[in-house]
């Protein structure tokens, strides 16, 4: 994220107009309030810039010898260490001298380097390839510190637009023999080597991210001067000590706590000093909290978990008859109201009795009735159960391998076969065969069990007469 992120160094929404909020253009940001208006001597104009280096993570000083009008967000060349760097005009004109002022540095010193030229593309590719080696040295950086076992923790490398020159950024919290570190540094990177200790704000700064407020934290946005922050500041704001909660990204205590410092300050000279105990009957009464934003201070009596809220006017007054020697029956407690809307909940809705039981069962009865159709409709006919296939092809006894009756000679019986219309006494067709039974016998009484009641199926023939 930032404005590096694209390859052009400007952020593609706001175009270096500081509404992006992508952590990189809002980085040390000013406005130039004063640039709208007429200068009346020219000669009178501050002849210091304001530049910055590496998306607004640093900034510097640079004497404008040449009289050339540089406006905000142009592409300057400054003299560097033994060359050249490349860096962004933050801020021109009288404001310059109100940051001067502020820094403590003299317009005229000579310490205060120059601007060679406004860049031109040979310095710009030059200081494009010198930012793409920052992440590889970074990375074989570390590693030559991890083998020596320094406890150090490098955060960044900056390298000057025309490589000559390395700046090293770390961490440590004891002093650091890096001597050897620097000698490996110089003959891998051929760079200048130039190491900067910094502090876990300042880390936290370039690193930048979401605070938990929800916005980008003012270290890397806005705020440059840090101040120490104590957990009096919490005290006095009736914030919990709870050192997870109170602490930042860096892992100190968050630089917020000091914002709203001076206001409740300012609110508490209000309330009574002294105000710790109170006399009363029932015992001594102890200052639980103040409440600044009500303007009440809460109590709570011994062997007693209820809290009393009283107003500042109440504890002045049992403040004033505790000298007299006079200790107050009841300390007469406010009710304490809440601002808030009361959230309705909803009703609930009783449906218990409106759905008959039956109608649940028969609907899903219906339902399942309605799967296993379906169900059967989609199966193969070789997969369909018994009772769908035809009365013949059922496998049942005598009847191997699914096959319609097989009587005793091998011959199937086909039940649905229509009778062959042959005369009674006419001769046989076939040689060797005798005359054929009285057909007109009456028929056998026989139990209609289905096709194959007998043990065999065989052809039917009278009864023998012996």
């Amino acid at each position: 994220m930032g404005c590096g992120s694209c390859g052009t160094g400007k952020p593609g929404g706001c175009k270096s107009n500081g509404g992006c909020s992508t952590g990189g253009c809002n980085r040390l940001n000013v406005h130039d309030w004063l640039s709208d208006l007429p200068i009346d001597d020219i000669n009178s104009q501050c002849k210091v810039v304001e530049v910055s280096f590496n998306q607004g993570s640093r900034k510097d000083f640079f004497k404008n010898l040449s009289s050339q009008i540089f406006e905000k967000g142009d592409y300057v060349t400054v003299e560097g260490v033994n060359g050249f760097d490349l860096g962004e005009v933050s801020l021109t004109g009288e404001l310059v001298r109100l940051q001067l002022k502020k820094r403590g540095i003299e317009e005229s010193s000579v310490e205060i380097k120059k601007i060679l030229r406004p860049s031109n593309e040979r310095d710009i590719e030059a200081f494009k390839i010198s930012k793409s080696r920052e992440a590889d040295i970074l990375a074989k950086s570390r590693a030559h510190a991890r083998y020596f076992r320094l406890q150090m923790k490098l955060s960044e490398v900056e390298i000057q637009a025309d490589g000559k020159k390395g700046t090293f950024f770390y961490t440590a919290d004891d002093r650091i023999d890096f001597r050897e570190l620097i000698r490996i540094f110089a003959t891998e990177f051929k760079v200048k080597v130039e190491m900067r200790q910094i502090g876990i704000r300042q880390e936290a700064a370039k690193v930048g991210g979401i605070g938990s407020c929800g916005r980008e934290l003012c270290c890397s946005t806005w705020l440059h001067d840090f101040k120490s922050v104590n957990t009096t500041a919490a005290r006095y704001q009736n914030l919990s000590i709870n050192q997870t909660k109170l602490s930042g990204q860096c892992g100190r205590l968050k630089c917020c706590l000091n914002f709203e410092l001076d206001t409740y300050l300012d609110a508490l000279q209000a309330f009574p000093d002294y105000a710790d105990n109170l006399q009363t009957v029932m015992g001594q009464a102890f200052l639980i909290k103040k409440d600044i934003f009500k303007n009440l201070m809460w109590y709570t009596l011994p062997n007693n978990t209820k809290h009393y809220p009283l107003t500042i006017e109440r504890v002045k007054e049992i403040k004033n008859l505790n000298k007299q020697g006079i200790a107050v029956e009841e300390l007469q407690a406010v009710e304490v109201t809440s601002g808030k809307p009361k959230e309705v909940e909803p009703d609930f809705v009783d449906v218990v009795g409106q759905i008959s039981l039956k109608s649940l069962e028969k609907n899903d009865r219906r339902r399942r009735d309605q799967q296993r159709f379906n169900n059967n409709d989609r199966r193969p006919n070789n997969d369909r159960p018994n009772n769908d296939r035809p009365y013949n092809d059922r496998p049942g006894p005598n009847r191997p391998g699914g096959q319609a009756g097989n009587s005793a000679g091998g011959r199937p019986m086909n039940n649905n076969r229509p009778p062959m219309n042959r005369p009674n006494n006419g001769p046989n067709n076939g040689p060797g065969n005798g005359p054929r039974p009285n057909n007109n016998r009456p028929p056998m009484n026989r139990p209609n069990n289905g096709p194959n009641n007998g043990p065999s199926n065989g052809p039917s023939t009278p009864p023998s007469a012996n």
